[in-house]
C-alpha cells in the first residue's frame, strides 16, 4: 500500500519557496524592528524569532548567527534605497552632485530609524561576516555618476574613487549618530570629497 504524501510533499515546489521568501522577510522585518527601538542588543534570536512567528530552530536554519541576521537587515535596508533611486534618479548634471545626492537619501532614510542605523553601522565595523555593503553602495554611486548603462569594469580607478567616497560617507554616518555632526555639515563634506574624488567621472 503507497503511503500518502504529506502536506509538505504535495505542495509544489514554487509554492515552498515563496513560503520561505515570505517567512525570511518576515523574520528580516521582525529584527529590523527591534533593532529600531533598542539597537542590536535589541536583536535577541528568541526575541526575534517569537515576533516573526517562527521557531527559534526554524531562525537558525535560516539566519545561523546574530551577524548573519544583521547583514540581511543591511541588505533589506540597501533594497529599499535602490528601489527609491530607481524610481526617482538623481536630477542634478554634474556626476559627483549626482552621488551626493544617493548618499543624502541614504542618510535621511536611515536617520529616521537612528536606533537601526546605528545598529547597522556598528554592524559594518564590528562584524566578521562578510557583508556587500560597500559593494552595493560602490556600486549605486556609479550608476548614479556614470549612468546605469555604462560598465565600470573591477579595475576602473572610477570603482576605487567610488568606494573611497562610500567609506568617507560611513565615517560621517558615525559623527552624526554620536551626536557630532548635522546633515547639513555632513553634506558639506561629502559634497567637497565628491567633487575632488569624482573631478574626471
Amino acid at each position: 500500500m503507497t503511503a500518502e504524501p504529506t502536506a509538505t510533499e504535495q505542495k509544489p515546489p514554487g509554492a515552498r519557496s515563496r513560503s520561505q521568501h515570505q517567512r525570511r522577510k518576515r523574520i528580516v522585518q521582525a529584527a529590523a524592528a527591534l533593532a529600531s527601538r533598542g539597537g542590536v542588543e535589541a536583536m535577541q534570536m528568541r526575541t526575534v524569532a517569537e515576533r516573526a512567528g517562527v521557531a527559534l530552530g526554524t531562525l537558525y536554519r535560516y539566519f545561523p548567527s546574530k551577524m548573519d541576521l544583521v547583514v540581511a537587515v543591511v541588505s533589506e535596508e540597501l533594497d529599499l534605497l535602490e528601489g527609491s533611486i530607481e524610481r526617482r534618479p538623481p536630477r542634478t548634471d554634474a556626476p559627483p552632485q549626482r552621488a551626493v545626492d544617493v548618499l543624502m537619501r541614504a542618510t535621511r532614510g536611515l536617520m529616521r530609524e537612528p536606533e537601526l542605523a546605528e545598529a547597522l553601522i556598528r554592524s559594518l565595523l564590528l562584524s566578521d561576516v562578510k557583508t556587500e555593503f560597500g559593494d552595493r553602495m560602490t556600486g549605486l554611486l556609479l550608476r548614479a555618476a556614470v549612468g546605469p548603462d555604462i560598465e565600470v569594469g573591477p579595475a576602473d580607478e572610477r570603482r576605487v574613487l567610488a568606494r573611497a567616497l562610500s567609506s568617507v560617507w560611513t565615517m560621517e554616518m558615525i559623527e552624526m549618530l554620536r551626536g557630532h555632526a548635522t546633515a547639513e555639515q555632513i553634506q558639506a563634506k561629502l559634497e567637497t570629497a565628491a567633487a575632488r574624488l569624482l573631478v574626471d567621472f
